[in-house]
């Protein structure tokens, strides 16, 4: 029995901290290669943009507001405009291979392993 609930105040404080704006993901690996599943709910696709460089996979969206109608009086607007960035250390990432989809308010990205056999180097002890 836990005197203390296992999904404590203090656990959704500092996942707050650490994850922003919703962007969170499930990172995993499956046959060599790398598969990131983000929720980025209310985005359209020409929204998102996906770069790799030294090594970084950076996940990136902006949402802008839409023009103002001038017939309109807000009680309260928290819709207008939202953005977030992620970015990810993949180092043996193969750029030239990375596919991604978006369905449903889901981001789907595959990234396969480079396969280089000869990246192991030895340290000549002096």
């Amino acid at each position: 029995m836990d005197l203390i609930p296992r999904k404590w105040y203090f656990d959704d404080m500092f996942d707050d901290l650490m994850v922003k704006d919703n962007a969170k993901c499930d990172i995993y690996e499956k046959k060599g290669e790398y598969h990131i599943e983000m929720d980025v709910p209310g985005f359209k696709k020409e929204d998102i943009k996906i770069s790799h460089e030294n090594g970084y996979l950076t996940i990136s969206a902006e949402k802008k507001h839409k023009d103002e109608e001038h017939d309109k009086k807000y009680l309260r607007r928290e819709r207008s405009y939202s953005k977030f960035e992620r970015s990810f250390y993949l180092g043996d990432a193969d750029e030239e291979k990375i596919e991604a989809e978006y369905t449903d308010g889901t981001l789907h990205i595959i990234v396969p392993k480079k396969n280089d056999i000869n990246n192991k180097k030895y340290i000549d002890i002096k």
